[in-house]
């Protein structure tokens, strides 16, 4: 019960003091951005992954289609179509970093 008390008169303590509730330090903080280099940076890194795991995504689909196929036609053109999607998605993440050197390019970074 001791215990229970203790921490509750702490913590009662801390929280009426807003200083100390908050740590406020007294400095303002600042908080900013990033420069667009660097958001482009990271931006480059992101589209890049998703692009990728998307296009392998449809290649192991293709796969899976074309296994499953068992000689029916639709089924082939399916997993060939599957297979189209990930070679332009694979070709889209190659391409990601000259497209977003243009986009840096316009917006001025």
């Amino acid at each position: 019960m001791a215990r229970v008390l203790t921490a509750s008169a702490v913590t009662a303590a801390l929280l009426a003091v807003p200083a100390v509730a908050s740590a406020d330090s007294g400095t303002p903080a600042v908080v900013a951005a990033n420069a667009l280099p660097a958001v482009i940076a990271n931006l480059q890194t992101w589209v890049m992954g998703i692009l990728a795991a998307v296009a392998t995504l449809f290649l192991v689909l293709a796969g899976v289609y074309w296994a499953t196929a068992g000689g029916d036609p639709a089924q082939v053109d399916k997993a060939k179509g599957a297979l189209k999607n990930a070679l332009v998605g694979y070709g889209l993440a190659v391409l990601a970093p000259v497209l977003l050197q243009v986009v840096q390019g316009i917006v001025g970074g």
